[in-house]
């Protein structure tokens, strides 16, 4: 690994970990009633959304920790072999032991859990493979899937409670592993991706250029950092977001862009949120 690339991969913990903490600063404080809060995801309150974070933040533990036997682990065994039938059923049935729990003591499980992950995952040796449901990653592309969920549920929450939250530069990896993922909207729905690659170039909150994938591709994605993180996690729709697609498939790939496993969802429907580009720049 390069010295640039393990800065890169060093970054990315310490990103998970930063995430996390800004999420805390939301959480921290609230009630009962305010753990109780519906969210905008469909029969989601907030202590849901904590409690899915707890749970997929054990499994990275345990995925950095216990790598040799991780499928074999009695807590795991079953729930890795249910989520091959259904992933987002098995995901969700692993909610009500935490749900179980009063709020005061899911936020400490939680905020337990992710930093030990988040420390697990850093400790490996840099080129680690880790296993995971979907089959083994680099440690700190699972960071970064992490950061990604923290981001996605941290947003839902956000929404509950009316909290805007600032864009960051941990958005850079929440980006690049949506472009990582493409590939993952077309499976949502029974579709065929492209072997076609795409580009995607976008403007962090600096103003800065990132770019992921070949620079002279023909399918072309252009907008704010922020707008395609929403996009990606399908915590905004499309047409309240300043993204724009060159060539069909770019098109196409925006109405079905989805970066985590599972079933799509119904998503957001246009209009029920308008982020800061959106307000300030107009939208497609």
């Amino acid at each position: 690994m390069t010295q640039a690339a393990s800065s890169k991969a060093r970054d990315v913990f310490a990103s998970l970990t930063a995430e996390a903490a800004e999420l805390e600063g939301l959480v921290a404080g609230l009630g009962a009633d305010g753990w109780a809060r519906p969210t905008p995801a469909p029969g989601w309150t907030v202590a849901h959304q904590i409690a899915h974070l707890a749970f997929v933040s054990r499994l990275a533990a345990a995925s950095a920790r216990e790598a040799e036997g991780f499928e074999e682990a009695g807590q795991f065994e079953e729930l890795i072999a249910s989520s091959r039938v259904d992933f987002q059923a098995a995901i969700d049935a692993a909610l009500d032991e935490y749900l179980a729990d009063p709020p005061e003591k899911l936020f400490e499980r939680w905020r337990t859990e992710v930093a030990t992950a988040a420390d697990a995952l850093a400790a490996l040796a840099p080129g680690t493979m880790v296993p995971w449901l979907a089959g083994p990653l680099p440690a700190p592309v699972l960071a970064a899937a992490g950061l990604m969920e923290h981001f996605a549920h941290g947003q839902d929450i956000a929404d509950a409670l009316g909290v805007r939250r600032e864009p960051t530069a941990r958005l850079r990896h929440i980006a690049g592993f949506a472009a990582r993922t493409r590939d993952f909207g077309y499976f949502a729905r029974g579709l065929q991706p492209p072997a076609e690659e795409f580009v995607v170039e976008l403007t962090g909150p600096a103003g800065d250029l990132w770019r992921f994938g070949p620079a002279d591709a023909a399918q072309r994605i252009t907008g704010p950092a922020l707008d395609f993180c929403l996009l990606a996690t399908r915590r905004r729709h499309r047409d309240d977001l300043a993204l724009t697609a060159v060539g069909e498939e770019a098109d196409r790939w925006l109405d079905i862009a989805q970066c985590y496993r599972g079933p799509a969802g119904d998503g957001r429907r246009p209009g029920r949120f308008a982020t800061a580009t959106t307000r300030e720049g107009g939208a497609r």
